[in-house]
């Protein structure tokens, strides 16, 4: 029997630091390991979604949707932190959220969310809290509870029953000062673990060339000794039963794996135009307002074509008036008002 377990902490080739995992082989991958679900949370960005989506779904892979950020305190340094859609309000909230960072939060290049941004916009997410470089995980490592307490109670009521320790065992440094000191942090506090192996690529084979493509993004060369090392060769897609060999120790951090997957349930409607609603003024309906819009735009122009002050005026524009009328008849059947009042705006 496959060992309950589900990889909720994974980049793909979209994750363009880090990533080199390809949606096809992945999905098939996930299906062959008899895992029922997997999660892509890359790096700042939701590209892969609709390619990662369609495909899960086609091998009978539940799909979960996810992105990791960079997420600061004002005054702080930026920490990790994986943030998963449970339903189609948390992917609203988290599309909102990464724009934002695009829009607001760049700097040097990295998109990052500030932490007050996040009020109001967690409803539907679920978070994981990033593991050793998450604020959690920095707090501990530096040997401070009492501040890891008070952020630990921030963070769980910004995602009340939603919020998970996240811990992993890649072979990385700190991993297990960090782990013990979690693991204390979720017993005094009641807070519920989750393992990840934050994935990077899909078999143990692959490090070197994913040590290449991140040394591409940092412009640094291969073989230099000097150079910092942030990856291993552990990240890899573990099987369920290679994850339960690893914490064996701490079988509900797995378990937990299998029930966020369960709780994560985005359904998107795809292949329908869906266009955003524009803003009219005193509650009139789109179709109105772009009416009223379009007989004040041939206006200014017949202005312009022809001479309001001339008797054959009102026989000169009817074909315009006729040829309007007809195109806005056309346009509102087909409900594209609101596009070209965007268009227009």
């Amino acid at each position: 029997m496959t060992a309950p377990f589900v990889h909720l902490h994974l980049h793909t080739e979209y994750s363009l630091v880090d990533g080199l995992i390809r949606i096809k082989s992945l999905v098939k991958e996930v299906a062959a390991a008899g895992m029922p679900a997997v999660a892509v949370t890359d790096m700042s960005n939701q590209f892969a979604l609709i390619k990662f989506y369609k495909a899960a779904l086609n091998a009978g892979v539940k799909p979960l949707i996810g992105v990791e950020t960079w997420v600061r305190r004002p005054g702080g340094e930026p920490t990790r932190l994986v943030l998963l859609c449970q339903n189609l309000t948390g992917y609203r909230h988290l599309t909102q959220l990464v724009s934002r960072t695009y829009l607001e939060g760049q700097q040097r290049g990295i998109p990052i969310l500030d932490y007050a941004w996040l009020k109001g916009q967690t409803d539907g997410l679920i978070a994981l809290s990033g593991g050793r470089e998450g604020e959690l995980g920095q707090a501990l490592l530096n040997d401070r509870l009492d501040q890891a307490h008070v952020w630990l109670a921030d963070w769980q009521k910004l995602f009340p029953q939603r919020f998970y320790l996240e811990v992993q065992r890649t072979g990385r440094p700190q991993e297990e000062e960090y782990l013990e000191a979690a693991v204390e942090l979720a017993a005094a506090t009641g807070t519920p673990m989750v393992a990840t192996n934050e994935v990077c690529f899909l078999q143990r084979d692959d490090f070197e060339a994913h040590e290449a493509r991140v040394c591409i993004h940092d412009g640094a060369i291969l073989d230099d000794p000097n150079r910092p090392r942030r990856y291993s060769d552990q990240q890899y897609l573990r099987t369920p039963t290679e994850m339960a060999e690893l914490f064996v120790d701490l079988p509900e951090a797995l378990e937990n794996t299998v029930e966020i997957a369960r709780r994560c349930n985005l359904r998107l409607e795809l292949g329908k135009n869906v266009l955003p609603e524009f803003p009219t003024p005193d509650g009139m309906s789109a179709d109105a307002y772009f009416t009223t819009q379009a007989h004040v735009g041939l206006e200014k122009r017949l202005q312009r074509l022809l001479d309001p002050a001339a008797a054959d005026f009102p026989e000169r524009r009817q074909p315009y008036d006729a040829r309007l009328e007809l195109e806005l008849k056309v346009i509102i059947q087909m409900g594209f008002p609101g596009y070209f009042l965007i268009v227009a705006d």
